[in-house]
C-alpha cells in the first residue's frame, strides 16, 4: 500500500521532527481510522491536525518542566490500516504496533477510540500482562454491544476488562458525563475502579484544588504495586468550548487547565505510553481542538523526559 491509496493520511511530522523511525527513546505514530464511529465521522483527519497544531510549539520547551522532546523522538508517520471494518482495522494494526512497541515508548494519534484495544491487547504482550489505565472521556465505553454491532468505539473498556487486559482496581475514568444507563456508567466502578465524573470534577482546576483526586489515583496505582500505566485521552474529555471538533461531543465537560494539571501533576507515574484520540477537525474552530491535543502530547512527552533525567542523576 503507497500513501496514494490513503488521501488522508499525514505529509507532516509532530514538532517537525524528521520522518521515519530513529534512534530516539520516544516515538509518534497516526492511527487515521474513524470506521467505528456512532455519530459525525472525521477523527481519521486527526493525526494530520494535530501534527500541524504541533509546529506552533517551534523549540516545544515546555515552560513547565523546561525540557523539549525535540531530539528525542521520531515520528513514524501513519500506520498502514484499512479504511473500514474494525475486525481487519485491529488485525493491521496489531503487528504494526508491536513492532513499534519492542523499540520505543509510543504516542498514537488517533484516530476514533475503538484503536484503543489493539493497543492493550500489543501492550498486554510486551508487559506480560495487564496495565493500569487513566482515561480521560465523556463517555464510559463500557457498553456491551455498539448499536447492535459487538464491538465498536464505545465497547473497548468492556472488551479489555473481559480480556484482562486492564487492573480493575488500577483503572481511571475521568470527565464521564454522557447519557447512558447506570449499569454502563458504573461498570468500572462496579469492576473495583474508579470514576472521577464531570459533575464530581467541576471547579477543580489547580494543582491543589485537584490534590484529592490525585491523591486517590496515585494511592490506588501504589496498591497495585505501580504497575506500567496507559494514558488513553479521548478529546471529548473537554467541553464542546474547549474542543468543538470531534464526533460525540458532550456539553458539561472538562477545562483544558484541568487536564494539563491532571497530566502534570502525575507525572511520577509508571507511564507506559498515551493515545490522544477523535479529533475531528471537519468540525472544529479555529484549530482549537487540534492545539489542546497537540498540547496534551506535549505535555506528556516532557514530563517523561523530566521524569526520566530525574531518576538519572
Amino acid at each position: 500500500m503507497s500513501n496514494h491509496e490513503f488521501a488522508f493520511r499525514s505529509s507532516g511530522t509532530y514538532l517537525n521532527v524528521e520522518r521515519g523511525e530513529r534512534d530516539t527513546p520516544y516515538c509518534i505514530a497516526g492511527l487515521a481510522f474513524d470506521g467505528a464511529v456512532t455519530n459525525r465521522p472525521g477523527a481519521r483527519l486527526g493525526p494530520q491536525a494535530i501534527r500541524l497544531a504541533s509546529q506552533m510549539l517551534c523549540d516545544a520547551t515546555h515552560p513547565h518542566f523546561d525540557t523539549t522532546p525535540i531530539g528525542q523522538l521520531s515520528d513514524a508517520g501513519d500506520l498502514l490500516l484499512p479504511n473500514t471494518g474494525i475486525g481487519p482495522m485491529r488485525e493491521a494494526l496489531m503487528p504494526q504496533a508491536l513492532a513499534l512497541l519492542q523499540k520505543y515508548h509510543m504516542v498514537w494519534l488517533g484516530g476514533d477510540h475503538s484503536v484503543t484495544l489493539p493497543l492493550l491487547r500489543a501492550l498486554n504482550k510486551i508487559h506480560g500482562g495487564p496495565v493500569a489505565v487513566v482515561h480521560f472521556d465523556a463517555h464510559c465505553d463500557t457498553w456491551t454491544n455498539h448499536f447492535g454491532e459487538p464491538s465498536g468505539h464505545g465497547t473497548w473498556v468492556y472488551e479489555a476488562m473481559e480480556e484482562g487486559l486492564l487492573i480493575p482496581q488500577a483503572s481511571i475514568q475521568l470527565g464521564i458525563r454522557s447519557s447512558g444507563e447506570r449499569a454502563a456508567r458504573e461498570y468500572v466502578n462496579t469492576v473495583g475502579g474508579r470514576v472521577f465524573t464531570a459533575r464530581e470534577l467541576r471547579g477543580l482546576e489547580s494543582p491543589a484544588q485537584l490534590a484529592p483526586v490525585l491523591a486517590e489515583i496515585r494511592a490506588r496505582m501504589a496498591a497495585a504495586g505501580h504497575p506500567p500505566v496507559y494514558m488513553t485521552l479521548d478529546i471529548d474529555c473537554l467541553d464542546p468550548a474547549f474542543a468543538p471538533g470531534t464526533g460525540t461531543p458532550e456539553p458539561g465537560g472538562m477545562t483544558s487547565a484541568q487536564v494539563l494539571s491532571i497530566i502534570e501533576e502525575l507525572a511520577e507515574l509508571n507511564w507506559c505510553g498515551m493515545d490522544c484520540v477523535e479529533v475531528a477537525p471537519p468540525y472544529d474552530h479555529a484549530e482549537l481542538t487540534s492545539n489542546a491535543a497537540s498540547t496534551f502530547v506535549w505535555t506528556y512527552l516532557c514530563a517523561r523526559i523530566a521524569q526520566q533525567s530525574k531518576a538519572a542523576k
